[in-house]
């Protein structure tokens, strides 16, 4: 293994890109303020990103994988990680071939569950693509007609309590009309009655 690929050269090179970088900035404020050191910071500053970065531009990139998430371990070269065929590690180490139809029927059950999660994301996609903007214009006339019909349900029992007290109104007045029909009878009879000279 190459020594730009160990931690510690990862990590020197992480520390001097932070310390160049701050020399830069140190300097810029240094010359933005006319301090005399503000001159060598901002030169020393720059120069050690210079090298850096040319150091840089020499490694070649690093692939970044993170297989790491999937395989506890995989990044560190002397693990002993189980393989995902049948055989575990113990196969991989007699140097047995990885077994195809295992390997098939993992990534055939992989395709399903994308498949699964294809369609539940286009049924999202469906859905966020309703029309909603009416609804609250529909709740709010459905509320109005609510309203408006409790009040004439309202009304209406009332207008029921009125007929009530205009029906008893008038059988009163029925009764009041027949005893003064009966008094106004018997006046026309004893006047009838009465005395002639």
């Amino acid at each position: 293994m190459t020594f730009y690929k160990k931690k510690w050269f990862k990590y020197l090179k992480n520390l001097l890109i932070g310390i160049g970088a701050s020399l830069v900035m140190l300097g810029a404020l240094g010359k933005i303020n006319s301090e005399p050191w503000g001159g060598l910071a901002i030169t020393v500053g720059l120069v050690t990103e210079a090298i850096i970065f040319l150091v840089l531009g020499l490694l070649p990139p690093e692939k970044d994988y993170y297989w790491d998430k999937l395989y506890p371990g995989l990044g560190d070269y002397h693990s002993n990680i189980a393989s995902i065929t049948q055989g575990g590690s113990a196969a991989a180490e007699l140097g047995r071939p990885i077994n195809g139809e295992v390997v098939e029927t993992q990534l055939d059950g992989m395709l399903g569950e994308l498949r699964t999660l294809s369609k539940s994301i286009g049924s999202l996609k469906a859905l966020q693509e309703v029309d909603f903007s009416e609804t609250g214009q529909q709740i709010k006339a459905m509320n109005n007609f609510y309203t408006r019909m409790t009040e004439a349900m309202s009304t209406l029992n009332e207008t029921v309590e009125d007929t009530k007290h205009y029906k008893e109104n008038l059988t009163t007045l029925n009764h009041n009309l027949s005893s003064l029909n009966s008094v106004y009878g018997n006046i026309l009879n004893a006047y009838n009655q009465g005395p002639r000279v």
